[in-house]
């Protein structure tokens, strides 16, 4: 009878979790603030597309309105 008698053995170093585990908490704060800084961009252009929208439709409105002001009242 043969028996497997080698048994495996990890060997981990103090302080060596730690130093592994400060680079995957800075990497992780670091893509948050990437991706914060992507969602603040893209809500900074739709609030700005939508306001310039609402600027040109109330522009179009006045100049709609008042053109037709003058042709009612002089007829």
């Amino acid at each position: 009878m043969t028996t497997n008698t080698k048994t495996k053995i990890k060997v981990i170093k103090k302080g060596e979790p730690k130093a592994v585990e400060k680079k995957v908490v800075v990497e992780r704060a670091t893509a948050k603030n990437q991706v914060r800084e992507m969602v603040g961009t893209v809500t900074n252009w739709v609030s700005e597309f939508q306001h310039r929208k609402s600027e040109e439709t109330k522009v179009a409105f006045e100049h709609l309105f008042a053109a037709k002001q003058p042709q009612t009242s002089g007829a």
